[in-house]
């Protein structure tokens, strides 16, 4: 704004306002702009884009039914594509942070689109801005609306279109690690579990399954999200849609279906629409969940490449950066420690949305603006995180065979395989003596004569215990043999 020299007079309800000459917004937007200097952060593009197709199709129902005139309405249609096209994003400042509900925000749109529709109506004069005897923002614009019923319209709009460009960064990163699954299949490693050793597991498994859990919470969000395709819009101020004509808001969502692709439905209660944000809330809820999933396995990736000498070094990730001013040659796992900071700000945005969406009262829920910050920011982090992790981490993971199957084979853990056969106290005699001396529980067993050595290599082949084994009835009189042998040696 600072840029604009010259002003022109507005005046709303307040009186007049200086209104730099060129913009296409007005008073009300410029009281909101010195009203709520809080962040220097602005609506969201797609928040732009959402409301300019709410807008072209609200004028274009209102055409339809002849509710404001034809040449008005035809003006109006052609500047909301103008913001739908993103070609007036720089004349959207207000503050994230503003008043409820959204007030400032949405008069900031229908201040722009009136101007806009001005602009085109006299030939793209931009002495004639601000003169709303020609279009204006409340009366033309906003016919049959409200901040209520559009502001939570336009935000559901907004999360199922970024969502839409999320989803395939989440597939590629699921993709990402099932080919690594695929790729280690064969290498075998100690499973870990309360960080001390365990059974073995191939390191393909862990890595697969890092897939499923990416492919899960996806599924959630895409189900949680379908609870955002009905729409309040029609409701009006308190969902009772005054001053709407009956067929606005079944109106509106057909045109928007036309022009969006999405799949969406009228709201079947406008009021209960307009009471209850919790549709919000679900899908803010699954976004947290990939974020808890995204952390875990962030961390355990970092725990897997820890090193590359005094660490588990299981796994080398990509080294994409020097990690230290001063420690020469020192890499460190970047794009991890990225995941998990972006992840705790999704986890951050949820707490906001859902104390957002439990300060409802009445008949309306004013903490909207905060909803759709915090919840499209969530979207847009992940949506540009998740592919970028996938490139350039996870498909350039290496592993570390010879360090994976020492710990497997070392594992005093994997004495687990004897319990059927020699039973657990047993088992669990050995692994003392295997800790006390420092052999592993193979050496244990051949030299005590507990069993052969082809028995061992049987029973204790760490690859084998990666999958379930039937164990027969030998088994069972190998155990009573051995019980009898030790009975007769006590004796």
């Amino acid at each position: 704004m600072q840029a604009y020299v010259k002003t022109r007079i507005e005046r709303d309800s307040l009186g007049p306002v200086a209104v730099p000459a060129g913009a296409f917004y007005g008073a009300q937007t410029v009281r909101a702009v010195q009203n709520y200097p809080i962040s220097g952060i602005h609506a969201h593009p797609v928040l732009i884009r959402a409301y300019g197709w709410l807008k072209l199709a609200c004028a274009e129902a209102n055409l339809e039914l002849r509710m404001i005139p034809r040449r008005v309405a035809r003006a109006i249609i052609a500047a909301a594509r103008d913001v739908v096209r993103g070609q007036l994003d720089d004349q959207f400042p207000v503050d994230v942070y503003q008043a409820g509900a959204g007030v400032s925000f949405h008069m900031n749109v229908n201040e722009v689109i009136a101007n806009r529709a001005i602009w085109h109506l006299t030939g793209h004069d931009v002495k004639k801005l601000g003169d709303y005897s020609i279009v204006h923002p409340n009366d033309h614009v906003n016919f049959g609306q409200s901040t209520n019923d559009t502001f939570p319209t336009a935000l559901r709009l907004a999360a199922l279109m970024l969502l839409e460009e999320m989803y395939p960064g989440l597939g590629e990163m699921a993709s990402a690690f099932a080919q690594k699954g695929r790729e280690f299949d064969r290498i075998v490693k100690a499973g870990r579990t309360h960080l001390q050793d365990a059974v073995p597991i191939r390191l393909g498994q862990e890595f697969a399954a890092y897939a499923v859990a990416v492919q899960n919470t996806s599924s959630q969000i895409q189900a949680n999200a379908g609870l955002l395709r009905f729409l309040g819009i029609g409701g009006s101020a308190v969902g009772t849609g005054l001053n709407a004509h009956p067929r606005f808001a079944r109106t509106v969502v057909k045109l928007l279906r036309v022009h969006t692709g999405l799949r969406l439905e009228v709201a079947p209660d406008l009021r209960a629409a307009m009471q209850s944000q919790l549709p919000l809330a679900a899908l803010s809820g699954a976004l947290r969940n990939l974020a808890l999933e995204l952390i875990r396995i962030a961390n355990d990736l970092r725990l897997l490449a820890s090193g590359p000498v005094t660490g588990l070094g299981e796994i080398t990730l990509p080294a994409l950066q020097p990690g230290s001013s001063i420690m020469p040659g020192k890499v460190n796992p970047v794009m991890a420690e990225l995941l998990d900071m972006v992840a705790f700000q999704v986890v951050g945005c949820d707490s906001v949305v859902a104390l957002a969406v439990q300060a409802g009262q009445l008949e309306l829920n004013v903490m909207m603006p905060a909803m759709a910050w915090n919840l499209l920011h969530a979207i847009e982090i992940l949506k540009n995180t998740c592919p970028l992790v996938a490139r350039r981490c996870v498909l350039g993971i290496t592993a570390n065979r010879q360090t994976c199957e020492r710990y497997a084979y070392r594992s005093p853990s994997i004495s687990t395989a004897l319990n059927p056969v020699l039973g657990y106290a047993r088992a669990a005699e050995i692994v003392k003596k295997a800790l006390a001396t420092g052999k592993d529980v193979r050496e244990i067993c051949v030299e005590e004569q507990v069993l052969s050595r082809k028995e061992v290599n049987r029973l204790l082949d760490p690859r084998h215990m990666t999958e379930p084994q039937a164990i027969g009835p030998s088994a069972g009189r190998k155990r009573r043999r051995l019980s009898l042998r030790a009975q007769h040696e006590q004796g």
